[in-house]
């Protein structure tokens, strides 16, 4: 899926004083920079928040996964350009991230950090297992619809023919004869014509009549004893005739088809618009649960990184579809401005050394580690 954005969640000591290089000198100067004005969280102990760091990376992929797959099922079942919009909150995406303001009346800061990222995370997974389910009862529904569309508007061989025969064209009520339907290939029409009533014995000479014709096949009926129905039908195919024998005449049938059709179109068009809807909050309100424990993951490495007490600047770094291109020079750049931190952001060597062993269990929980805290956030 193609990204139309990223942005980098930054997360540096309050002692680097990072912010006038990161808007000045990272990526020429033409980056987009904004700050992060996040509050502290309940930390816990040391070893808490190493569990916390190895359940949330499992939940920010887990959560980056179910926006994606929202994404994909509002691309399927909406216009492509309608599918692009991303409204967050009732605002756009950008605005919503790049204004983003901690949940307190949702997420209270009072809880412990274990708390909120289960409530948070609980949340985000009902509505994507609830945008699954309606999308799999949707997906049923259109593919009754379809069926219900090829036999009203497919052809000769598959289409369901109660708008086509009466029942004149059909001998019925008999003990001993039959009237079935053969649709055959245009340029079988001849063939069928020689042969229709030698094919087996008891065939009624004369009795084929052409009920419809489309651009492929004629539909012709034909009438015989009961007793060689099944070899007719089984000599038709051989000579690549295609029997209708899955229509018999029947008016309580046929009024049950003429209703299929309008009511599996109803269905497929009401739960497609209720899966819109569904989709559509779910977006929302998934990518903001995503985001908290996006920010709660930064807050945790930041602690992990840096140590405590949490002294920390966060800095939120968009490229767009402009400079999408710029963004592995800028982390590189990061990386060369910032990488003597190697987790400490004091210049004081007694804390040198406590958070140089926080490093130790950092490195252990980030397989992507690096020397100062860095996620992407992918807007697809």
């Amino acid at each position: 899926m193609t990204s139309i954005a990223k942005y980098l969640i930054l997360s540096l000591p309050q002692s680097t004083n990072a912010q006038g290089w990161l808007q000045n000198e990272l990526n020429g100067g033409k980056t987009n920079l904004y700050k992060l004005n996040l509050q502290d969280f309940q930390s816990g102990t040391l070893d808490s928040l190493v569990q916390e760091s190895e359940e949330l990376s499992k939940i920010d992929t887990q959560l980056s996964s179910s926006v994606s797959k929202v994404i994909d099922i509002l691309n399927n079942v909406t216009d492509s350009n309608q599918s692009k919009t991303r409204i967050i909150n009732n605002q756009s995406i950008y605005d919503y991230i790049e204004r983003f303001n901690w949940n307190s009346s949702k997420y209270r800061l009072d809880k412990p950090i274990s708390q909120l990222v289960s409530i948070i995370s609980n949340e985000a997974v009902a509505f994507d297992n609830d945008v699954r389910a309606a999308y799999q009862t949707y997906q049923t529904a259109k593919s009754n619809f379809l069926a219900a569309d090829r036999k009203k508007n497919g052809d000769l061989s598959i289409k369901s023919l109660h708008e086509i025969v009466k029942p004149e064209q059909f001998v019925l009520n008999s003990e001993h004869l039959i009237t079935i339907l053969i649709a055959v290939p245009k340029n079988l029409v001849d063939d069928w014509n020689s042969h229709y009533e030698t094919l087996t014995e008891f065939v009624i000479p004369r009795s084929s009549e052409l009920i419809a014709s489309d651009s492929e096949y004629s539909l012709f009926s034909v009438t015989l004893f009961k007793k060689y129905q099944n070899d007719f039908i089984n000599a038709s195919r051989e000579r690549k005739w295609h029997p209708r024998n899955d229509f018999q005449y029947n008016e309580e049938i046929l009024n049950n088809l003429r209703k299929e059709f309008d009511l599996t179109k109803q269905t497929e068009f009401k739960l497609k618009n209720d899966l819109i809807r569904l989709s559509k909050t779910a977006y929302s309100d998934i990518f903001q649960a995503w985001l908290h424990i996006k920010i709660i993951r930064v807050y945790v490495e930041s602690v992990l990184r840096y140590g405590l007490p949490p002294q920390f600047n966060y800095y939120l770094i968009k490229f767009d579809q402009a400079n999408l291109k710029n963004l592995s020079k800028s982390r590189k750049e990061l990386i060369d401005k910032f990488g003597y931190l190697g987790g400490s952001g004091s210049d004081d060597k007694k804390s040198s050394t406590a958070t140089n062993s926080l490093q130790e269990y950092a490195s252990l929980v980030d397989t992507e580690y690096e020397p100062f805290v860095l996620y992407e956030i992918d807007i697809v």
